[in-house]
């Protein structure tokens, strides 16, 4: 207990020196889920935020958002490029007189990798070589960048450690892991400082619950709320380790202003390190909707076939990232839910 709380409060005074000293950020993908976040949590520190989106999975409500939450003040120090990082001069543009770039944007679902390859390869390879080459050529500080846990592939341990990867299983994988090779390279060709984030199943406010590629969380909650079936893939015991949006931010942060030499040019899990069934996070959903939708207290899903590119059981180490960043995960499941469920309750409780 004495660490996490030397941990936390090694956070805190990072947020607070950070106030004191602000930089110019660049977000890639802020206007989708991930990087919305973290635009948000940059604005509300005091920094000066350029965003970058295609509004390929992205959306304008999401910027209307956090404009609201940040305020006219904080607000005035976002400028926003719409852009798209397949475009190399677009990269340079955003990528101009930044000090930190953390890199988001990404088509990023296993099945849509399965489906059209071509274009998660143009995005996730071609675009992340873009926005790589052009951080070099401005002198960009530090580089982060979005890593999946799909890069562990086939590889049977768990929990998963960042050394120990196996065979991809979708295009998307192929991607992600190609994206740490580049990264690696640039690090030891160019002297770039790169750090990449393995997210294990992230949730939270403005997770899209629309499409045929939404994460499970909000496509759970959207089905319950409007009383639509709700599908489970397999027989519900597939378990994934789901990581609240703000222990990613912190990672982010983290990894964006370490001084340490030994953590930088590395890969790290962010994740909670716990491992959930999707027959347990049914269950939770439905008692903290309860109150609001009693008919919920009975609720059962529908099973059908695994889907193709799913590995079955996902729980990180995260004991390199607390060693080497001070990463230390603020939200457990129920904590990140309750908060997730008010924002979806909000925005979908009326529709």
């Amino acid at each position: 207990m004495a660490d996490q709380a030397n941990e936390r409060a090694s956070y805190a005074h990072l947020l607070a020196a950070l106030q004191q000293q602000p930089r110019h950020w660049l977000v890639t993908g802020a206007a989708g889920f991930i990087g919305s976040n973290l635009a948000l949590a940059l604005l509300k520190l005091g920094q000066r935020v350029t965003g970058m989106d295609n509004f390929d999975t992205g959306y304008q409500h999401n910027l209307d958002e956090i404009a609201a939450l940040a305020g006219p003040q904080a607000w005035a120090r976002f400028s926003f490029q719409h852009g798209d990082i397949r475009d190399f001069d677009d990269c340079v543009r955003a990528c101009d007189g930044v000090d930190i770039v953390l890199h988001q944007a990404a088509r990023g679902s296993v099945t849509r990798s399965i489906e059209d390859p071509l274009g998660t390869n143009a995005t996730n390879v071609d675009g992340f070589i873009n926005i790589l080459t052009a951080a070099r050529d401005a002198g960009v500080g530090r580089f982060v960048y979005a890593a999946s846990s799909a890069t562990y592939g086939d590889e049977p341990t768990l929990p998963k450690i960042e050394e120990r990867i196996g065979r991809p299983l979708s295009p998307y994988a192929v991607t992600k892991y190609i994206n740490e090779l580049y990264a690696d390279v640039y690090a030891r060709s160019y002297g770039m400082q790169c750090i990449g984030l393995r997210y294990f199943n992230v949730f939270g406010p403005r997770q899209d619950p629309q499409g045929a590629y939404a994460a499970v969380i909000p496509q759970w909650v959207a089905a319950l709320i409007a009383g639509t079936p709700l599908r489970i893939n397999g027989d519900g015991e597939t378990s994934r380790d789901f990581c609240y949006i703000d222990n990613v931010v912190q990672a982010n942060l983290l990894a964006a202003l370490t001084t340490s030499p030994d953590a930088v040019n590395q890969v790290y899990n962010v994740a909670l390190g716990e491992q959930t069934t999707l027959n347990q996070l049914h269950g939770y959903m439905c008692a903290l909707l309860a109150g609001r939708y009693p008919q919920l207290a009975a609720h059962r899903p529908e099973y059908g076939d695994f889907r193709a590119g799913d590995i079955r059981h996902s729980l990180a180490d995260i004991g390199k990232a607390r060693q080497r960043l001070g990463y230390q995960p603020t939200h457990r499941l129920r904590d990140g839910l309750a908060v997730a469920m008010d924002w979806y309750v909000e925005k979908l409780g009326n529709q």
